[in-house]
């Protein structure tokens, strides 16, 4: 057996697989392992859809000091590159319709988890909720790439795919922080062992900082892992190492793609490097692909699988390279065994002596540089990794970075209380620690203008700041987003701040609360443009009650149908806000506000303005609740008073309109007595009562004056009558024209009498008199501002009103020739139980008393009496 043979028999027999292929092409291997490579492919994908223990495996054999949550698998944020991962998207699902739905997924979540103890139950299903919404994204992004169409992340998935990341964090992290930490703090000191991986996992058990560090390390691993899910793994299947290298070399001359260069003449693993001769051109690109799909899977923490790949490609050695820095364990020394049987001892021995040599491969030129990453990834070597994660993401920097510093502090601490003594390492190796916010600030100066930029973006500084956990800090930068121009907060950011607040407050974190009331507030302004209400009511109660009230009067003036109204009010009421304030509230809002110009004032005769039937029609919020029955009669009054004294009597008519007919019933029903109902509503009453009064009397005149100027039937025209037929017509004309006429004036005359009496009803109110308040022995307000401006107010409308109605009423007696009437105003007006000549100007009183006069004369030119007596008044 010559030379070449007995290598090959070697490498084969120390192959992992039981099994050989035979040695030919690289050609006729590679297309008969494809459909093996594809199935191979789909039940990896099927059994890392959850993590197990050989994502464990890293720098430290601790697996079970891992999270559960570090047990599971995520996606990376589509924002993200990372290695061997290209830029993809897509455009087929509607991306803004499924966000808009996780508003509405996320309340049900939060509302359904409540409970301070279920703080994590509804983080992990806020985590599943978001994977749910990007299954479809997904599945359209396969339909895509495999059509070969390229695909572009939309900004919101690129968001989602973030946001779930972060959300995955959070709990790992924050579990920890809250429940394990608590059972760590007494942990008594470890003494001198033998073990390290006994004195690992005391160190994880008390360093809450190490732990940290290391469901980081997993959480980013994890992100890489299920991007690169849809990769096909490239790699030959169950055969020897170099085959195309040996297969010249066995068959000199007589293949068909032969090197013309010479080759290495042995084919032990360090043949290349000591013959200074290269492999066959085919085995060197497959070596390359193995070195980066084997640090691929360092980066994803699937070690074992890397392993296997080294195996199936006829590299054992390589395999077994990999797992030299497992920690010594050798439970024969804990005397807890029978002598008469030795446990096997795990870890390597020697591991000081391999990280040694570890570390000059780490350096070595000689090496590719995905084989010294991946080496350096396992001896703590930094510069290796860097050299080929540099052109890559933040998260892949932050990773490297953070391995780094697992990889010294469990190296220290083995040193410091193993009872073996170790190999030194470089001086290089130990000033390489550094603490988060270091790596941070390096990440953040770094020359790669990508990975420097990405520190900036809205999920980099939140993700950092909650590994840091400065929340205080990341409050303030949150605060800077809301009222800075820099970073436009997309809704669904919005939707992460407000419940990462609540979340915060869960747990019970402390924090600038200001701040995050300004966060659910931006979020609450966002779903008013979506008008559901039931969601603004849910966060606008967990604002402070003048947020409250302001956001929620805001959202109120966005709903237009009295149903939605009603509903928007009873949600209010099922999450606690204070309906009754914030509907006050916005209808004193609508009130208040005047027209931008003098223009858009409305007239007695003219069309409402748009601003006046807002104002109007928000007087319904105050009609749904029966105990407001009695603030809305007080707010309906205040807007009569408005109306009238700018003379739009059909405003104020559709504003008493908006009073139901059963209100003074409900406020006698929920008072239970006259006696027991307060001032505000007595007097709002007796208000009520007279501007009904007052309106039927203007509108008892108007349908008067239109039947007296419009009803009265007109003559027939004069005709030449020329005929017996003509003569006849005439005469029935004449006829109808008579009939017509006295039966208008038969309707004038009763109209005229009932026009007098709601005319009169105004002037002859009933005890003090129309808008005066009666004397009552219940307490009244006196410093209150409201109080003072309606008394100022029905004073103005008493001068205003009462000399109108009173020359409506001369007007009306003077055009139906009831002169004697108007001397019996004149008694009216005089009488001192209601004094009514106090509200007339002293000219307006003498020009009402010259006409009344006027109506006295003519009596006496008429021969009639010109005075009225008792008998006449009666």
């Amino acid at each position: 057996m010559s030379y070449l043979e007995r290598s090959m028999h070697m490498l084969d027999e120390s192959a992992a697989q039981p099994y050989r292929l035979m040695v030919g092409s690289k050609e006729s291997n590679r297309y008969n392992s494809l459909q093996q490579q594809q199935q191979a492919h789909d039940q990896q994908q099927f059994s890392l859809s959850m993590m197990g223990d050989s994502v464990l495996d890293s720098v430290q054999d601790v697996s079970m000091l891992r999270t559960v949550d570090s047990e599971r698998g995520g996606p990376l944020s589509g924002s993200q590159m990372s290695l061997a991962a290209g830029t993809v998207s897509y455009s087929n699902v509607n991306v803004r319709e499924s966000t808009k739905q996780l508003c509405e997924e996320f309340l049900h979540v939060v509302q359904r988890h409540k409970n301070a103890s279920d703080v994590f139950e509804a983080t992990d299903e806020l985590i599943r909720t978001l994977e749910e919404t990007l299954v479809p994204m997904n599945n359209a992004a396969k339909q895509l790439l495999s059509a070969g169409r390229e695909r572009h992340l939309h900004a919101e998935e690129m968001w989602l795919n973030a946001e779930r990341d972060t959300w995955r964090l959070m709990v790992c992290l924050y579990r920890d922080r809250l429940v394990t930490q608590k059972q760590d703090n007494e942990m008594d000191d470890l003494p001198l062992v033998n073990s390290e991986q006994t004195i690992i996992s005391h160190l994880y058990g008390g360093n809450a900082n190490l732990r940290e560090y290391q469901m980081i390390v997993d959480w980013l691993e994890q992100m890489t892992l299920h991007q690169n899910q849809t990769e096909l793994n490239h790699y030959m299947g169950r055969t020897v190492a170099w085959e195309n290298t040996l297969h010249q070399l066995l068959e000199v001359g007589q293949t068909a793609f032969g090197s013309g260069r010479p080759l290495v003449k042995s084919l032990d693993p360090d043949a290349p490097i000591r013959e200074k001769r290269p492999l066959h051109d085919l085995d060197v690109e497959d070596q390359m692909q193995l070195a980066k799909r084997v640090f691929l899977d360092i980066r994803q923490g699937r070690l074992k699988e890397a392993q296997i790949k080294c195996e199936n490609y006829g590299q054992a050695w390589k395999a077994a390279l990999l797992e030299g820095w497992r920690l010594h364990h050798d439970p024969n020394y804990e005397g807890k065994t029978d002598f008469a049987t030795r446990e096997s001892i795990e870890g390597n021995p020697r591991r000081d002596l391999w990280k040694k040599f570890a570390w000059q491969m780490a350096e070595s030129r000689m090496l590719d540089p995905y084989t010294k990453a991946t080496i350096g990834s396992l001896c703590g070597h930094l510069d290796s990794m860097v050299e080929v994660l540099s052109e890559h993401s933040w998260n892949d920097m932050l990773w490297a970075y953070v391995k780094i510093q697992i990889d010294i502090r469990v190296e220290s601490e083995i040193r410091s209380h193993c009872i073996k003594s170790y190999l030194p390492m470089p001086d290089r190796y130990w000033n390489g620690k550094k603490s988060l916010e270091q790596i941070f600030d390096a990440l953040e100066a770094h020359k790669n203008v990508r990975i420097c930029t990405a520190a900036k973006d809205v999920d980099k500084v939140i993700q950092k700041y909650i590994m840091l956990d400065d929340i205080p800090e990341l409050m303030r930068i949150v605060d800077g987003w809301l009222e800075g121009t820099e970073v436009v907060l997309i809704p669904q950011m919005l939707r992460f701040l407000t419940h990462f607040v609540l979340f915060l407050r869960q747990i019970g974190k402390t924090f600038q609360e200001d701040i995050g009331d300004r966060v659910i507030k931006r979020y609450v302004e966002y779903l008013i443009t979506l008008g559901a209400s039931h969601m603004v009511a849910f966060y606008t109660a967990a604002l402070p009650p003048n947020m409250q009230l302001l956001l929620y009067s805001r959202f109120l003036d966005t709903i237009t149908d009295s149903l939605q109204r009603k509903q928007a009010l009873e949600d209010a009421y099922n999450f606690g806000l204070d309906v009754p304030t914030i509907t006050v509230y916005t209808v004193e809002r609508y009130r208040l506000m005047e027209p931008e110009n003098d223009e858009s004032a409305p007239t007695a005769s003219g069309t409402l303005t748009e601003l006046d039937e807002r104002k109007i029609f928000s007087l319904e919020w105050l009609t749904f609740y029966p105990e407001q029955r009695g603030e809305l009669l007080w707010q309906t009054n205040t807007l009569i008073r408005y109306f009238l004294a700018r003379r739009s009597i059909e405003a104020a008519r559709k504003t008493f309109a908006v009073i139901p007919a059963d209100t003074m019933e409900l406020i006698f029903t929920h008072y239970g007595s006259k006696d027991d109902i307060p001032c505000r509503e007595e007097v709002s009453i007796r208000e009520y009562l007279c501007y009904q009064t007052y309106l039927a009397a203007i509108q008892g005149y108007n349908d008067w004056s239109h039947l007296f100027y419009n009803g009265r039937p007109k003559p027939p025209p004069v005709v030449k009558i020329s005929n017996f037929t003509e003569r006849v017509t005439s005469e029935h004309r004449e006829e109808t024209y008579r009939k017509e006429l006295s039966s208008w004036e038969e309707r004038i005359g009763d109209v005229t009498t009932l026009t007098r009496d709601l005319l009169y009803n105004v002037l002859l109110f009933p005890e003090a008199g129309w808008l005066v308040d009666t004397d009552t022995m219940k307490p009244m307000p006196e410093d209150d501002e409201d109080w003072q401006n309606r008394a100022v107010q029905m004073e103005n409308l008493r001068k205003l009103c009462i000399p109108e109605i009173v020359l409506l009423l001369h007007q009306l007696h003077t055009l139906t020739d009831r002169h004697s009437e108007n001397l019996l105003l004149a008694d009216v007006l005089s009488s001192e139980s209601r004094k009514l000549y106090s509200v007339f100007p002293k000219h307006k009183l003498a020009e009402t008393l010259t006409k009344i006069a006027e109506s006295s004369l003519t009596l006496m030119n008429n021969r009639k009496d010109p005075f009225v007596g008792d008998g006449a008044k009666k």
